[in-house]
């Protein structure tokens, strides 16, 4: 599930950054983006509740040290990417 809500963040950014250079409203898609994220962290997070429950500690040990720095560094970028239209917007306001 968490792969699903992956993609999905990735096309709803892409769709974002189309949108907002393209001049168009952009702001639903910069929220379904940042919103996917979320719902890819929470549904990794199940899975991983899920293999506490059933003490799979090699699933955990094998796949929780390098997902986790994985994660944080695309929740950054996401957000980041989802963001840029709404920081270029505010500075070409303030221009």
């Amino acid at each position: 599930m968490w792969l699903l809500f992956g993609i999905l963040a990735l096309f709803t950014t892409a769709v974002n950054l189309m949108l907002y250079f393209s001049g168009k409203d952009y702001k639903l898609a910069m929220a379904a983006g940042v919103s996917c994220t979320a719902l890819a962290l929470c549904a990794e997070n199940s899975q991983i509740a899920n293999w506490v429950e059933a003490e799979d500690w090699a699933a955990l040990a094998d796949v929780v040290p390098g997902m986790e720095r994985a994660w944080w560094f695309l929740t950054i970028v996401s957000i980041g990417l989802n963001l840029a239209p709404l920081l270029l917007e505010y500075r070409k306001i303030r221009s």
